[in-house]
């Protein structure tokens, strides 16, 4: 089961563009948290099962993107 702080934090990843100004300042605004604050809960909620289960698409596409990031710097350290 989430938190509502963690259940936010993940509705908001999954609409962060409808919220005015830049990213860091709408964390603040709307959350209530440093943008530190918010990316490591959010890596801590891309390997939490109820995340999955509540906001599936937000915590899919959020592996995605970090495994994407995690092979292209394996390729990179591999051509060293």
């Amino acid at each position: 089961m989430l938190s509502d702080r963690d259940s936010a934090i993940l509705e908001f990843e999954g609409s962060w563009w409808l919220f005015p100004g830049p990213k860091d300042r709408s964390i603040r605004d709307y959350l209530g948290m440093s943008a530190t604050r918010y990316y490591q809960a959010l890596r801590r909620l891309m390997d939490d099962p109820g995340a999955v289960e509540t906001h599936p698409l937000v915590v899919h596409r959020l592996r995605r993107v970090r495994d994407g990031r995690l092979a292209r710097a394996a390729e990179r350290l591999g051509d060293a």
